[in-house]
């Protein structure tokens, strides 16, 4: 049976909502997605200030919704269910969204469906094409580092996640060192392009090591210390900076898919072809995708990446699933509570050594 869902994301500095529809032979349609930046409120910051990002979603979500309701050409009795993103994330943030999707749901008696965020980047590869279970997953973004073997919905098994930072967070620390400005992904990729990525000799955290975790702490240490000793930094130091920093993770991103596509096939010998899907923002980082692809050609994966407006937070992730969730009738309670951490894979203890955002993921 087709079904018509309301999304709506709140977890860090997005205020966003989307409709779309699922088919009954699990097919999607975007019939709006709404993205509301808080770029310029937390640019001065260097970094996502959660007083500032939850005012931000209180002050606009209800306009963005009535907006996305009405591109879709939608009412609320038209609706099948209100998906919200539950956690994890910025917890002010999350009670703004999860509380309207409530109010919607309980007004006008509509299953409300508490999204795990990730669940949202682990699904989206099937709103695009069809995309069979299981399948490998990488989440890279500014919260999030991890691989999962994605074997249903709600049936997740970790791999390997952080046991520090997330890299979209090394990204953006090591741009806001060099003065580069906020979000710091992309002006940290723009500055590689003219620089020498064998100038500095940073290190390759857990390369080799047999298992699939990461660590970005003492690279970002290693590109501090760097640029202390350089001084005063002219344009060729800064791109040679942003270029070593990027061939060290790119490097560092291929030891460690290595393992995870071996533990995989390990996992399940019976997929013949199976899919790697990226997401998360810093999966548009082109240098990244290279690591990509030559991975999933050499391994004998499928790659799929979705566009970077489906990779980056969003509310048609979280609406799409949903859907998901909706159509195997996994619905929940408007007692549900909004949740700062929500591991995807629940059995798995944190990462030996993990901090806050480690044991998050």
């Amino acid at each position: 049976m087709a079904s018509l869902v309301l999304g709506i994301e709140t977890s860090c500095d997005e205020t966003a909502a989307a409709v779309l529809r699922r088919e009954s032979d699990g097919r999607g349609h975007i019939l709006s997605n709404l993205v509301l930046s808080q770029t310029q409120d937390h640019a001065p910051y260097g970094g996502v200030v959660p007083e500032i990002a939850a005012r931000a979603h209180v002050s606009h979500l209800d306009g963005l919704i009535a907006r996305a309701m009405s591109e879709a050409g939608l009412r609320f009795e038209d609706l099948d269910g209100v998906a919200a993103t539950a956690g994890p994330g910025l917890l002010g943030g999350v009670i703004v969204g999860l509380t309207t999707a409530k109010a919607i749901a309980l007004a006008h008696d509509k299953p409300l469906l508490a999204v795990n965020h990730l669940e949202g980047h682990a699904l989206t590869a099937r709103l695009l094409q069809p995309c069979a279970f299981p399948y490998l997953l990488l989440l890279i973004s500014g919260g999030h580092t991890q691989f999962q073997i994605v074997a249903g919905v709600g049936r997740y098994r970790r791999l390997g996640t952080t046991i520090d930072d997330a890299l979209g967070e090394a990204f953006d620390k090591v741009a806001k060192l060099l003065g580069l400005g906020y979000p710091g992904g992309p002006q940290v990729e723009r500055q590689a392009r003219a620089g020498d990525p064998r100038r500095f000799d940073f290190p390759r955290p857990l390369k080799g090591r047999r298992d699939c975790n990461f660590s970005f702490s003492g690279l970002k240490t290693a590109v501090r210390e760097t640029v202390h000793g350089l001084g005063s930094l002219s344009p060729q130091d800064v791109a040679d900076v942003c270029a070593s920093f990027e061939a060290a993770v790119a490097e560092t991103m291929a030891d460690r898919l290595r393992m995870a596509v071996a533990l995989f096939r390990e996992a399940h010998p019976e997929v013949a072809r199976p899919a790697l899907i990226v997401a998360g923002g810093v999966a548009a980082n082109l240098k990244l995708r290279s690591v990509f692809e030559e991975a999933a050609a050499a391994h004998g994966f499928d790659l799929i990446v979705p566009p970077a407006a489906l990779c980056t937070d969003n509310a048609a992730m979280i609406a799409w699933a949903g859907a998901e969730r909706l159509a195997l009738g996994l619905t929940d309670d408007l007692a549900v509570a909004a949740r700062a951490r929500w591991p995807l894979d629940q059995n798995q203890p944190p990462a030996y050594g993990a901090g806050k955002l480690g044991a998050k993921a």
